[in-house]
């Protein structure tokens, strides 16, 4: 294959994850398009890429035709997935893409409804042994006179911590277990955060993580962190990635480093998260692996040679156009 055109869908705001891929095609020579596609003309995205079709929302039934036509238009050899909503409708139509010759950068089925239900995480980290936040049946604290607060409390099915909250008496407990879609109620776990990118090539195989400390974080996003090479977090997030049934691409954890050195699991994303671009600029570069794999060519970099210690320090940025261009 001497040219791979790559699409990506819920684009949003993921100007720098998709200017890398970019780059990574020119750094290796191989002529290529960016087409992203989203709900919105206005994603920062559309005007970062080659091209930008407008999609009908993810749950939608027009949605996988509607890329469908898109991946015919720009013979797209790779579509990759940016948002939790779209993995598990992507997994079961993935089969029908790969038969068009596309390549969709998602998990499994199975993998991806383990990682979109909370509570179906939590069970997944208690039945491999993977420590992980107590869960608790919110009616049995609310009727205890002894529960001992504070605890975490967020939606079972929600992303971007929205919805998460810390719930400090029996009073708050009443507001959000209504206030929440289908709550989850959990142990308030104390201790530094952590986000974890694990690379699985498309044999099923771990090939390296990356702790990334959340330093500061706004809007469920990280937007201070630094890497850290921590060998118990490493190897422990290589193990829980192994248990996933046909996990690919960018695993992304999230856990708790408690002061007793205990891993607490949370969170697993299947996808390239927000603050990845962190990884990449320490010499993960998954992008890289993941084209290089899609075309037969083996690695030209080793991404498990990345820097310990590199701090990003996130800022705004815009991009300005004009009236006509979004609409």
């Amino acid at each position: 294959m001497k040219q791979c055109n790559i699409l990506f869908t819920s684009s949003g705001r993921r100007v720098s994850l998709i200017r890398h891929f970019r780059n990574v095609l020119n750094d290796l020579g191989i002529e290529g398009l960016i087409v992203t596609a989203d709900l919105k003309s206005t994603s920062p995205a559309a005007f970062v890429s080659d091209y930008h079709e407008l999609v009908p929302r993810v749950l939608d039934d027009s949605y996988i035709p509607a890329l469908k036509k898109i991946c015919k238009k720009y013979d797209i050899h790779l579509l990759i997935p940016l948002i939790d909503t779209e993995l598990t409708i992507l997994a079961k139509h993935k089969e029908e893409f790969e038969e068009l010759g596309i390549t969709v950068l998602v998990s499994s089925i199975e993998t991806n409804e383990i990682c979109f239900d909370k509570r179906k995480t939590g069970r997944f980290f208690v039945e491999n042994g993977f420590d992980t936040p107590k869960e608790y049946v919110i009616e049995e604290i609310i009727n205890d006179p002894n529960a001992n607060y504070p605890y975490l409390i967020k939606p079972a099915k929600g992303s971007s911590s929205i919805g998460v909250y810390k719930v400090r008496s029996r009073e708050e407990l009443l507001f959000f277990k209504d206030y929440i879609s289908e709550p989850v109620l959990q142990e308030f776990v104390k201790g530094e955060e952590y986000t974890i990118d694990v690379l699985v090539d498309f044999n099923g195989k771990v090939v390296t993580a990356v702790p990334r400390l959340r330093m500061e974080t706004r809007a469920g996003e990280v937007s201070k962190g630094m890497t850290v090479r921590n060998e118990l977090l490493i190897h422990s997030a290589r193990r829980v990635v192994e248990k996933l049934p046909g996990a690919v691409g960018c695993i992304t954890l999230q856990c708790f480093l408690t002061d007793k050195n205990e891993v607490k699991f949370i969170e697993i994303n299947p996808r390239f998260g927000g603050g990845f671009p962190l990884s990449i600029k320490a010499g993960a570069d998954f992008p890289r692996f993941i084209i290089e794999s899609l075309l037969g060519k083996p690695p030209s970099i080793d991404v498990d040679d990345w820097k310990d210690g590199l701090v990003m320090l996130r800022y705004d940025d815009a991009i300005f156009v004009n009236k006509d261009d979004i609409q």
